[in-house]
């Protein structure tokens, strides 16, 4: 800071006048020149975010008429699958054209092994079928993991406190074989265990899923911003943590070493999750790899600026879209957001 004598304050409007009358070159390079108006603002913005680039997560239930709120998540409910129809009306008229599916699941079908996950005429199975009959454009993409199943509320088997990787991974296998006998168009196995990509896609190619695509959580960080969720689903583990098989989050490096191994195994598409505080690493993977990536704005990211938007103390629809443009920008292809309703009508509006 520069402090100037109260009497040699200088004279700005004489400075100003004297400027205008010097023969200094000219400014060449005015940035502000291509910012004056919304119109040149458009023509030459770098990253456009649009309706195409969301995904949106859905919470589905067992039973009829059953609509119920998530506190945590504001905006978000739990459907029955009848309701999960009359829901996707408006989500299909506003150019949503992808889901991700997620179950609650009844504690008395909830086991170590997570069996209900691959019944054929469990709730998921049967949410994809239902919506296959009534929308058969839209993509339904499912979650392969064992926690919303598990009595442990771990990705996957337990045994003497530690999560069995090969078990579970034959688990998950029957339960993507299940999804896509349904109608899934994509599975996206979320629980991190190691090989799991390389035996989901041997067995869809085998059973003559050829079509049905893998979305894999490739980078997948045990994260705080999961609280919300895990209250939607019920599925917050019942001793310890996920440390064990998810990412940690001050490793980067290792993300490309997962994505590597994915990509490997025949995922079509790979996800970072978290997406705000992991921008760095939509970034590095988009410059490392070739496939489509996406990210997932999760329920954390998504309740905060819910409640600071109650408060009053931000303009959410703002940051809703300011967040939702960073995350494109960072590299993401796609984003799987609970703000994709909210995001649609801003977007139609003119954001």
């Amino acid at each position: 800071m520069v402090l100037f004598p109260s009497t040699a304050i200088p004279d700005v409007a004489a400075h100003l006048s004297e400027a205008a009358t010097s023969p200094a070159l000219p400014l060449v390079h005015r940035p502000r020149r291509l910012r004056r108006t919304e119109g040149l603002r458009r023509m030459v913005r770098e990253t456009v975010l649009t309706v195409d680039d969301l995904i949106y997560p859905m919470f589905v239930v067992e039973g009829s008429g059953q609509r119920q709120q998530v506190p945590s998540m504001p905006g978000c409910d739990r459907y029955s699958i009848d309701l999960l129809i009359e829901e996707l009306q408006e989500v299909v008229g506003l150019g949503i054209g992808a889901i991700a599916l997620f179950p609650l699941i009844p504690d008395h079908q909830k086991d170590n092994a997570g069996t209900e996950s691959y019944n054929p005429t469990g709730l998921i199975p049967q949410t994809v079928r239902a919506i296959k009959q009534a929308f058969p454009q839209l993509l339904v993409i499912t979650d392969v993991a064992l926690d919303p199943y598990s009595t442990m509320g771990h990705d996957g088997i337990v045994q003497d406190g530690e999560i069995l990787n090969d078990e579970t991974v034959a688990v998950l296998v029957k339960q993507a074989l299940a999804h896509a006998e349904a109608g899934a168009d994509m599975v996206a196995p979320s629980d991190m265990m190691d090989g799991r990509i390389g035996a989901i896609r041997q067995a869809l190619d085998a059973e003559g899923w050829i079509n049905v695509g893998i979305l894999a959580y490739s980078a997948k960080y045990a994260s705080a911003y999961y609280g919300p969720f895990r209250d939607a689903l019920e599925s917050a583990p019942k001793f310890g943590d996920k440390k064990t098989y998810q990412m940690d989050a001050a490793n980067a490096a290792e993300a490309l070493k997962e994505v590597d191994l994915d990509i490997a195994e025949g995922a079509d598409i790979v996800m970072v999750k978290p997406a705000l505080a992991y921008l760095d690493i939509i970034h590095r993977i988009k410059q490392h790899t070739n496939l489509p990536v996406a990210a997932y704005n999760v329920s954390g990211e998504y309740a905060m600026v819910k409640a600071a938007a109650a408060q009053g103390w931000i303009d959410e629809t703002a940051v809703m879209l300011e967040t939702l443009t960073s995350i494109k920008r960072a590299g993401a292809d796609v984003i799987l957001t609970y703000f994709a309703k909210d995001a649609a009508r801003a977007l139609k509006a003119g954001g």
